[in-house]
């Protein structure tokens, strides 16, 4: 099924478009060069609780992003780079969470250089990319959220020779998290994905992903949403989202049972969503089933590869867990400021099943945990500085002791009670 699928993706570029061909409107090699740096300064810190190490991290970094233009003709080539240049900001002496490479003694390194390249093809409006890429799939997505992307290296192939259809397929061979120095630090060795995204109209869209890690997982992805416009510029948009995955044994990282047990795990969610003007609230459900928890990110299959409603600081994963979360945005144009939006939104999750690690098919506690997120953003727009922003999350985080997990004793995925600040100063330049 999956070889099927990239053989159909290639044959693709052999089918007549029925509309027009994104090769045929070409530049040119130098004509459509494009160049971009991100210049952003992090800062991430995490005051656990229940006996846990607090962690706290602060750097400054430069995102670059390189990609000649697709030269003209039948076939169009075209070449890129993608990379990261980073100092520390401060001694960093309790530095974690995904935020920056640490030697041997576990201290951060004072600088750090990252990145690679990677070599595209295009036929029609189908295009293949082999190299170091950051990827976007729900199944294997990149980790975005700290200083630096996580990288993948491999093979890409997208094909939107079809109105409204994109199919995707591939195969990464290598895993590099934001924190690691080396492009195959994760010990990848086969990633092969697959999938497809539809717009059936303008009100509904659809999409189904899929991804064979091999002698890891097998994980699967669907999603639908609907937006109704409404009286007034008003809207309302419902979704529905879920995960099935399967770990081979020896995958799983937080179950014993693992180590010698094929286990598996469902999660889903559904939301829905009204915006009028300056104002934005959601209403969200999910639902996890199976031998564990949602277990991801810990088998080189993308740190972010969890498109749920509920995912802020924590993502309300853990082994049956139920969770319930509401959410409102505001935009503060009307006042002035445009460009200025505040989120906040309060998550439930209950009837998590906890145990013993030596014993982990007998439930010992129904574990709960909350989250209380806050967020403001302001981004620039106009001017020298047009699409800057700065960002300050902050993240009230509390969990039933067993969750917290402090002593190590219980099968536990969950982050901990936790008191989280993020602030992120990002300054795009473009260059070319």
């Amino acid at each position: 099924m999956q070889k099927l699928t990239l053989v159909v993706l290639i044959q693709a570029a052999l089918i007549s478009s029925v509309y027009a061909s994104e090769q045929s409107e070409a530049k040119g090699f130098v004509e459509g060069a494009e160049g971009s740096v991100l210049f952003r300064t992090g800062y991430l810190n995490r005051d656990k609780k229940d006996g846990l190490n607090d962690t706290s991290s602060a750097a400054q970094t430069a995102i670059f992003k390189l990609d000649s233009g697709f030269t003209q003709g039948k076939v169009g080539f075209a070449v890129g780079v993608v990379g990261d240049a980073s100092i520390k900001l401060g001694a960093n002496k309790n530095t974690g969470n995904q935020m920056m490479p640490r030697d041997s003694s576990g201290d951060a390194y004072d600088h750090w250089v990252r990145g690679g390249a990677h070599v595209s093809a295009r036929v029609s409006n189908t295009t293949m990319t082999y190299g170091t890429q950051v990827s976007e799939l729900p199944v294997l997505a990149s980790n975005t959220a700290r200083l630096v992307p996580e990288y993948f290296t491999g093979l890409y192939v997208e094909s939107n020779e079809i109105k409204d259809l994109t199919l995707i397929g591939g195969k990464f061979t290598q895993n590099q998290w934001s924190n690691d120095l080396k492009s195959d630090a994760q010990g990848l060795d086969s990633a092969i994905f697959w999938g497809a995204k539809y717009k059936f109209n303008d009100q509904i869209n659809g999409s189904y992903y899929g991804v064979d890690v091999e002698d890891k997982l097998d994980r699967h992805y669907a999603n639908v949403s609907y937006t109704r416009p409404l009286k007034n510029d008003a809207s309302l948009s419902l979704d529905a989202m879920g995960y099935q995955t399967d770990w081979e044994a020896g995958a799983a990282t937080t179950d014993k049972r693992s180590l010698t047990e094929s286990l598996s795990n469902t999660i889903w969610g559904v939301s829905a969503s009204y915006n009028k003007d300056v104002h934005s609230v959601a209403l969200s459900y999910q639902d996890n089933s199976g031998d564990i928890g949602y277990d991801y990110a810990y088998n080189a299959d993308g740190l972010q590869s969890i498109y749920v409603p509920n995912s802020y600081l924590s993502d309300f994963n853990g082994k049956d867990e139920k969770s319930v979360g509401l959410m409102y945005n505001y935009n503060f144009k009307n006042h002035g400021l445009a460009g200025l939006n505040w989120t906040s939104a309060f998550v439930y999750g209950w009837d998590i099943d906890i145990a013993e690690y030596d014993n982990p098919t007998k439930t010992i506690d129904q574990a709960e945990e909350h989250e209380f997120f806050n967020q403001v953003k302001y981004t620039v727009q106009s001017g020298a500085m047009k699409d800057a922003s700065l960002r300050l999350r902050h993240s009230y985080l509390r969990s039933s002791d067993t969750y917290s997990n402090a002593s190590g004793n219980y099968v536990s995925n969950g982050i901990g009670s936790t008191n989280e600040w993020r602030i992120w100063l990002d300054i795009p330049v473009t260059l070319f």
